[in-house]
């Protein structure tokens, strides 16, 4: 009973602290006006369950369904204040290289039948909420190594299509995923989705060439259709404010090319 009680206030202190936080979005817009969309970006249950600890559950999946039932009415209250709903839910496709270090027997089936889990208590936790208001970002992290042991894309592209998400962030600059946009062209793609690659690198303060990132918009364009791409970044930009809006203005002068050149217009 205690242990109901304490996560009864912190369901209610979760509610109170988001309607906050929206209202200091909603404040912050309305002083700067022209905006066309917003989204406000939230972690999945899943993600979340990469940085608590269960005390209370007896199973892992057990815990992680408690806390999509706690995330629930957080992310109701985002789309209901009339935001795009982001969530972060990089630990499928990061938590391979983890896994496979801590336990070397792991074979990607195991892992895709474990993420499977976490895919559905993330789609639970969306229920009711329209696909269109959900973005659903996936990444292999930012930590300073190789990567190389990082899960190809094709294996776990089919379970990404699984999110309760219209559009799917994906990480797509950084040396070891430029190259899978090529995957999509080998996979059925529910009707609807829109995918929204990474064409800028957030762990380099080298700006990409707006060149180059119109070709990684284009490359997407010609597999998932010219209609379904938005050009975005690997992940949340950090580091120096100059650094990030130089990348961001290559991101508009890019995104102007490859429009000019995929619908013959320039971008409006």
């Amino acid at each position: 009973m205690i242990h109901d009680g304490l996560s009864s206030r912190r369901r209610e202190n979760a509610r109170e602290a988001i309607h906050r936080e929206l209202a200091y979005f909603k404040a912050a817009l309305a002083s700067n006006p022209g905006w066309q969309e917003a989204f406000y970006a939230i972690v999945s249950p899943s993600w979340l369950h990469e940085v608590l600890v269960n005390e209370y559950y007896r199973t892992d999946e057990e815990f992680i369904y408690a806390l999509a039932d706690a995330m629930r009415p957080v992310y109701e209250a985002v789309v209901d204040a009339g935001f795009l709903l982001h969530i972060d839910a990089p630990d499928i496709a990061y938590d391979w290289e983890l896994e496979s270090h801590k336990h070397p027997g792991l074979t990607l089936d195991e892992y895709r039948k474990w993420k499977q889990i976490h895919v559905e208590a993330d789609n639970y936790a969306l229920e009711g909420i329209p696909e269109e208001k959900i973005r659903a970002h996936v990444c292999w992290g930012s930590w300073s190594a190789p990567h190389m042991y990082s899960v190809p894309l094709e294996e776990i592209a089919s379970l990404i299509l699984r999110l309760k998400a219209q559009c799917l962030s994906i990480e797509a600059a950084k040396p070891n995923h430029t190259h899978e946009w090529k995957v999509w062209r080998d996979v059925k793609i529910p009707d609807g989705k829109i995918f929204m690659p990474g064409v800028i690198d957030h762990t380099t303060d080298v700006r990409e060439h707006p060149e180059v990132i119109a070709d990684r918009i284009i490359n997407y364009a010609n597999v998932v259709g010219r209609e379904n791409v938005i050009a975005g970044t690997d992940c949340g930009m950090r580091g120096h404010p100059l650094r990030d809006w130089i990348k961001y203005r290559a991101i508009a002068e890019g995104a102007a090319l490859a429009s000019q050149r995929l619908w013959g217009r320039k971008a409006a």
